[in-house]
């Protein structure tokens, strides 16, 4: 039987084109060994005719950020009638938007931050909410444009309203939650280990702790107690599922362990995009299942369809 022709989509126009890259190359030469016919697609605005042209059995989506991970993308690859990996149009956009998924989140009984919405410009001189808290873009991600306020600033960082924010008008102000962060992959029905992620001189977890060598560690798994570790688990797949993600995604917690080992446990955001880089989660906690970074991308691939 023919190998089957694998596209891999990578690169794009987003801010997180090199991440991208890194995936979509890393992605490409496991899917070789794995068997695979793999065309690498540097997707620009012209991605409709070359996939069209092109005519793969499936589209690997290594993209990140707006364009390959709000369901743009998506729909695109519906409308050629592409199988392809990953979640669907409706869930793509939905966790896209920081605002809306939690809300979903929410309503699915997953404990979030209190959080509000707003204009860049209306934060101005006067703190939107009580230190400590956080301000981050509502349709960015590998934590482009996150700026953390301390509780002893006395207003908010000028750069939110300035010339050289590039991370859209609209912001979320969400309480800062003490703690550890902790990551959870869910592939497929099933939550995977859970990971502890611990950044090597920065104050979070954020682009340089994520994709520079060095600059994170990664306790897989993550050294919580049992049950701690178990809500956890349930919290990533019932937000997998409540957002109507398909594939493999990661959810994001904060952990405040400071007064018990029962501590709040936060939900944070699903990633249904998630980095497959050297560095990245999703692979080590794969690994750490049993998964080797093979098995992980062919199961992606089989697992490929429209209509997700």
């Amino acid at each position: 039987m023919a190998a089957k022709h694998v596209a891999v989509l990578m690169g794009g126009f987003s801010s997180e084109r090199p991440i991208s890259l890194s995936s979509g190359k890393a992605c490409a030469e496991a899917l070789e060994q794995a068997g695979y016919r793999v065309t690498r697609v540097d997707v620009d605005r012209n991605v409709s005719s070359v996939l069209a042209g092109l005519k793969p059995d499936v589209a690997f989506n290594a993209l990140h950020g707006p364009f390959g991970e709000d369901g743009t993308i998506q729909g695109i690859l519906e409308y050629l009638e592409i199988p392809y990996t990953h979640s669907g149009v409706l869930a793509s956009a939905l966790a896209m938007n920081k605002e809306k998924a939690k809300k979903v989140a929410a309503a699915a009984g997953i404990p979030v931050a209190q959080s509000r919405v707003m204009s860049r410009f209306d934060i101005g001189g006067k703190h939107p909410m009580r230190p400590p808290y956080v301000v981050k873009p509502v349709n960015e991600g590998s934590s482009f444009g996150v700026v953390i306020v301390q509780e002893d600033q006395s207003h908010p960082p000028q750069v939110i309203g300035s010339s050289e924010w590039k991370y859209g008008e609209v912001v979320m102000v969400e309480r800062y939650v003490h703690g550890r962060e902790l990551t959870c992959a869910v592939m497929g029905d099933v939550a995977l280990g859970v990971t502890e992620i611990i950044p090597t001189g920065h104050s979070f977890y954020d682009y340089d702790s994520k994709y520079v060598p060095g600059g994170s560690k990664h306790e897989c798994p993550a050294k919580v107690s049992p049950n701690i570790y178990q809500k956890i688990q349930t919290l990533a797949l019932k937000a997998h599922q409540a957002i109507g993600c398909r594939g493999v995604s990661r959810s994001d917690f904060r952990y405040d362990d400071r007064h018990s080992e029962n501590g709040e446990v936060v939900w944070l955001e699903v990633n249904t995009q998630p980095g497959m880089t050297p560095t990245s989660l999703v692979p080590e906690i794969a690994a750490q299942a049993g998964h080797s970074f093979g098995e992980l991308l062919s199961w992606i691939v089989e697992d490929a369809s429209c209509l997700r």
